[in-house]
């Protein structure tokens, strides 16, 4: 059984997330994966109590006070520039993911109401796309990794999620609370990292949300694995790529995916899987469009 946070992180399940809280957190576990020598800096290891650059160090690189940036590292981005933070950026290498994240942590978007509770809502003529699809499996996410449509080869591929309730509908819960899904992928951990990267990027932009909260408080109660990832404050955002898995049908898959944020509504994106034509892959996915509804009902995952 996985070890159980403790009592008062359990209790904070469903508070929203403390943005000066994430940005202090954010910018030390940067500040920590960087050695002298990767910026150009002498080494003096022996003398170094902790990991990473100090503080002064970033701060010189950065050309800022290091008060300045100590306030800053403590959660205080108010009134800071787009300058500052692209300088700050620039000396912890970030990525532009991670540039984005900072820049939402440390200038947040002033919302003029929270997140609604109610369903995301998918444009009818997106569902009415993804089911002409002919052999392709496809789905729509939204906010906070919830599935919001898919078509049949998708259920095909990951499990008939129409069997489970719309509140579960979420890959994240999938992931770490569903063995299955961890059957399902080859690079189980690498699924898991890429999906903890998506909820730590919906936090910087809606740290208000509590249904957000809620999710990040139950996975952190039932799953050490989660706990850990979520605590590397890694981000990154996979826009294509592979994945492999293992169906419990066709057996070994190899499936290219490609993610399209919807320009209209940018919290959503459609995802959609293929395989290289003429390969096993390529087969497998033949058969199990051939297979329609049956291959769903015989080999889906356990979806309870």
């Amino acid at each position: 059984m996985d070890d159980q946070p403790s009592q008062e992180s359990a209790g904070d399940a469903g508070r929203p997330l403390d943005r000066r809280a994430e940005l202090s957190e954010f910018l030390r576990t940067r500040r920590a994966r960087l050695k002298p020598e990767d910026v150009g800096l002498p080494d003096f290891g022996r003398h170094r109590r902790v990991p990473g650059l100090r503080r002064e160090e970033l701060a010189q690189l950065a050309g800022v006070s290091v008060a300045y940036y100590t306030r800053l590292e403590q959660g205080n981005g108010r009134n800071v520039s787009a300058e500052v933070l692209d300088a700050i950026a620039r000396a912890l290498r970030l990525t532009g993911a991670e540039h984005a994240h900072l820049t939402h942590l440390a200038k947040p978007k002033q919302h003029k109401r929270k997140p609604s509770a109610r369903p995301q809502q998918v444009r009818v003529a997106l569902r009415q796309l993804i089911d002409s699809f002919d052999g392709v499996p496809a789905y729509v996410v939204g906010r906070r990794s919830e599935i919001l449509a898919w078509n049949r080869m998708a259920a095909a591929v990951f499990g008939d999620w129409s069997q489970v309730p719309a509140q579960e509908r979420n890959w994240a819960r999938m992931v770490f609370l569903n063995p299955d899904y961890r059957e399902l992928y080859v690079e189980w951990e690498q699924k898991a990292s890429d999906i903890v990267s998506v909820l730590r990027m919906d936090a910087g932009c809606h740290p208000d949300d509590a249904r957000l909260a809620a999710l990040v408080g139950e996975l952190s109660v039932k799953s050490e694995e989660f706990r850990r990832l979520w605590a590397t404050h890694d981000l990154k955002e996979k826009t294509h790529g592979v994945k492999r898995m293992r169906h419990p049908l066709v057996g070994e898959l190899s499936l290219s995916f490609e993610s399209f944020r919807l320009v209209d509504d940018e919290e959503q994106s459609m995802v959609t899987y293929h395989a290289e034509p003429g390969s096993p892959s390529a087969e497998a996915l033949r058969l199990l469009a051939s297979w329609g509804a049956d291959a769903t009902r015989a080999g889906a995952l356990d979806t309870p």
